[in-house]
């Protein structure tokens, strides 16, 4: 079953965003919840500095939904380092259960969906799904040393440095996930791996077509359809493409790469990784949900499935996909969220020394948020 739609209420209770100094700068700059000054996170490594970034976004996330890291289930994401040691790392630090995902791009929405499942089916009450990236440390290992300082091609993306991280519950809120769709890999034979977009743009087309069929909604039900990373080229090829499908994506189609940096700045095509989408969605997207503005949102996460070793060996790039649908609950008020949020608190027997230890000694990066 490619499309799963819940048989019972499961719930967005908040999330948290940060982004680094160049994002903070974009037309998305009001809506994070922190802006990171220093892109080192005072760690020796960016490959570090990727690991507090997701670690900072968890605990503050928690926080941010009013709950403790003792009430949660489940850590469910990852994140684009070889064997995802950013998101491993974390987890080791939490103290969780970890389940780890790999859809490159596409991991936010990955998490969300098989996070809403397993609170559907009553696995768990709240699950944390969270993923990042960060410049420094893709470049490093998907391109060249930023000490070469090589020339980018006119189809390349910058990947942003920021992530997202959000609770899924049972808990009523004004944001409900009510279905998903997970997509199938897609390659239409692009092997330029500065030109994503391209390889991406099938992928995103199969899964909204699948999704739109499955479910039968149109185009026009949505407030906002918005695509993960596909960058400006990489959208006008889904355009293109859902064109030729029969379906016209219209002016409530976006794309996050295409939003989250100024005109002005030199990133080509616009933003990639992980943490595109999971940034724009827990900072601009439930933002307007939560205000009412956007009562349907189709949130699909897109991911490009290569390794150095497949791009060094010529291999093609796959792609991925995969759609969240959520909805606004008008009559969720915060009353009741809080009202079920402290009754989780209480109920919750469950303790983690661990994180509340390392929470005293390891100073984070977002001692002073900046909530929207």
């Amino acid at each position: 079953m490619q499309t799963y739609k819940l048989k019972n209420k499961v719930y967005i209770l908040d999330g948290f965003s940060m982004v680094g100094p160049l994002e903070g700068k974009g037309p998305l700059k009001d809506y994070f919840d922190y802006v990171i000054q220093d892109d080192t996170l005072k760690e020796k490594t960016f490959e570090k500095s990727e690991r507090k970034l997701l670690y900072d976004l968890i605990i503050n996330a928690v926080d941010k939904a009013r709950l403790k890291i003792s009430d949660i289930d489940f850590f469910i994401g990852g994140d684009l380092l070889n064997q995802i040691v950013s998101s491993s790392y974390t987890a080791r630090e939490l103290n969780l259960p970890f389940i780890g995902l790999y859809s490159a791009c596409a991991n936010m929405t990955e998490s969300l969906a098989l996070s809403s499942i397993f609170v559907d089916n009553k696995i768990a009450d709240n699950i944390v799904s969270a993923t990042c990236t960060h410049f420094s440390s893709a470049e490093r290992q998907y391109r060249f040393p930023l000490e070469l300082g090589n020339q980018r091609p006119p189809t390349a993306q910058w990947t942003i440095t920021g992530g997202g991280a959000c609770i899924v519950s049972k808990i009523p809120s004004k944001i409900r996930i009510e279905v998903v769709t997970f997509g199938k890999v897609i390659d239409y034979g692009i092997s330029d791996v500065n030109n994503m977009g391209a390889a991406m743009a099938p992928a995103a087309c199969d899964t909204i077509k699948t999704h739109l069929e499955n479910t039968k909604h149109k185009v026009s039900d949505y407030d906002m359809i918005l695509t993960g990373d596909l960058g400006k080229l990489g959208s006008e090829i889904l355009i293109d493409l859902m064109e030729h499908e029969n379906i016209i994506l219209g002016q409530n189609y976006s794309d996050c790469g295409c939003m989250i940096y100024d005109k002005t700045e030199r990133v080509f095509m616009g933003g990639s990784g992980a943490g595109c989408s999971a940034s724009v969605l827990n900072s601009y997207v439930l933002y307007k949900m939560k205000k009412g503005d956007f009562k349907r949102v189709l949130m699909v996460s897109t991911g490009a499935l290569m390794s150095t070793t497949t791009s060094q060996q010529g291999d093609t790039i796959p792609g991925i996909a995969h759609a969240v649908e959520l909805v606004y609950e008008s009559n969720s008020t915060e009353k009741e969220n809080k009202t079920n949020s402290n009754k989780a608190n209480n109920g919750n027997k469950k303790t983690s020394k661990s994180i509340s230890n390392s929470s005293k000694h390891r100073k984070t990066s977002t001692d002073k948020r900046r909530l929207v």
